[in-house]
This record gives structure tokens, C-alpha cells and sequence, in this order.
């Protein structure tokens, strides 16, 4: 077995909702279940990096837990900042979600790089 392969929250299992799209609770339970990866990776080199992973999953989190109700999908959140215009508000959910998937697509390309034999961990990031 892997991290990877007993993580209790994955991206992978997070089922769409038809209409609605992504899941925030889930969403938000793979973002925290990836957190533990940075800190193997190298508690040094990927602090930065986690603090602003982890910083604005809690801003998202934030937002949720106002009305979990009413923003049960990212894409209500969005939604809702955008119509109450507050979406380009720093620090809003929205720009915390968009800075949370440049972190995901930072980190998936440098696994990828990894994976691929890259062993210098300068030339991976």
C-alpha cells in the first residue's frame, strides 16, 4: 500500500452532482486528505506551499460552514460571491478556490515529474 492508495478521501470518489457539480464538503475532505503529502514531501522546501494550500482551504471552509445548506457545491459559492459581488474580494472563497487549484495542478505536475524518473527536486518544481 501507498499514501496514496489508503487515503480515506479522494478527488477520484467525489461523485457530481448533476446540475449542481462538485461537492464542497467532499471537495474540501480530499483537499485536507493531500496535506499530509506535502509535509513528506519536504516539511522545509513545501511550507510555503502548504500554508497557502491549507490557508485557503480554510477560507473555503469557511464560507461553507456560514450555510451548509445553501453552498453545498463549490459552484453555489461562486456563484453566490459572484451575485453578491464579492467573488474578486481578496480573501473570498472564490479566490481562495482558484489559488487552491493552481496549488493542486502545481503539486499533480510535480508528482508528475516525479513519477516520470525526475530526481533533481529543483528541475521537478
Amino acid at each position: 500500500p501507498t499514501f496514496f492508495s489508503v487515503m480515506s478521501n479522494r478527488f477520484s470518489d467525489i461523485e457530481l452532482q448533476e446540475e449542481e457539480g462538485i461537492p464542497t464538503k467532499e471537495f474540501l475532505e480530499s483537499c485536507y486528505a493531500i496535506v499530509p503529502v506535502l509535509d513528506k514531501l519536504g516539511p522545509t522546501v513545501f511550507a510555503p506551499v502548504k500554508m497557502d494550500f491549507v490557508g485557503n482551504i480554510k477560507k473555503i471552509n469557511q464560507k461553507f460552514i456560514t450555510n451548509k445548506e445553501e453552498f453545498d457545491t463549490l459552484q453555489k459559492i461562486v456563484l453566490h460571491e459572484v451575485n453578491t459581488g464579492v467573488a474578486q474580494v481578496r480573501n473570498s472563497a472564490t479566490e481562495a478556490l482558484l489559488w487552491l487549484k493552481r496549488g493542486l495542478k502545481f503539486l499533480k505536475g510535480f508528482l508528475t515529474e516525479v513519477k516520470n524518473g525526475e530526481k533533481n527536486i529543483q528541475t521537478a518544481l
